[in-house]
């Protein structure tokens, strides 16, 4: 009898134990180490959307601003999967932390200037009737998106908008070249 570690693939360890089978007959495996985040796993994944690296792609490649038919055809998946994944993934937030400037105290408060371009694009869900608008403030310097918001093109999405840039300092709006 042979015996083959199996390797955990978010652990990181040699932990892995066999579990239960799947109804396709795949065989599970479950991680022993307490601290990490997926318990149960699989060494061979029937599906491509499955692959924990091409989840973590498709939510890179959305943040990147690929479109969901065009991430679908790069990675030979369905649209429907990428949007499933989007919709899981809680690696996306509104307001992209790294680059969220550090709080300082009151005391020390000093208004900076930080420019920030932003941007909208819209696609329709079902029927055109109801476009859904896409609005994302991109730093010009390093081309990160600092902060986006999905709704529809009206003010009270602009104002949540304007909310989610307040703490990168950001006041002064240009949008189709008159000041707001």
């Amino acid at each position: 009898m042979v015996s083959v570690p199996v390797q955990c693939p978010s652990g990181q360890s040699a932990e892995g134990i066999q579990a239960s089978r799947q109804a396709n007959g795949a065989q599970r495996y479950q991680c022993q180490n307490r601290q990490c985040e997926r318990r149960i796993f699989l060494l061979h994944y029937q599906h491509r959307a499955r692959v924990p690296e091409v989840r973590r792609q498709v939510v890179e490649m959305a943040i990147n601003g690929s479109g969901v038919r065009d991430t679908a055809r790069v990675w030979r998946i369905s649209p429907t999967t990428v949007i499933a994944v989007l919709k899981k993934g809680p690696a996306l937030q509104h307001a992209n932390p790294t680059v969220l400037p550090p709080r300082r105290s009151r005391a020390l408060s000093v208004s900076v200037g930080r420019a920030a371009e932003l941007d909208e694009m819209w696609s329709f869900v079902g029927a055109k009737g109801t476009a859904r608008w896409l609005r994302h403030a991109l730093d010009p310097h390093t081309g990160r998106v600092l902060t986006y918001i999905v709704g529809t093109r009206k003010d009270a999405v602009f104002l949540k908008l304007r909310a989610l840039l307040a703490p990168f300092g950001i006041t002064r709006y240009y949008p189709d070249k008159a000041s707001v």
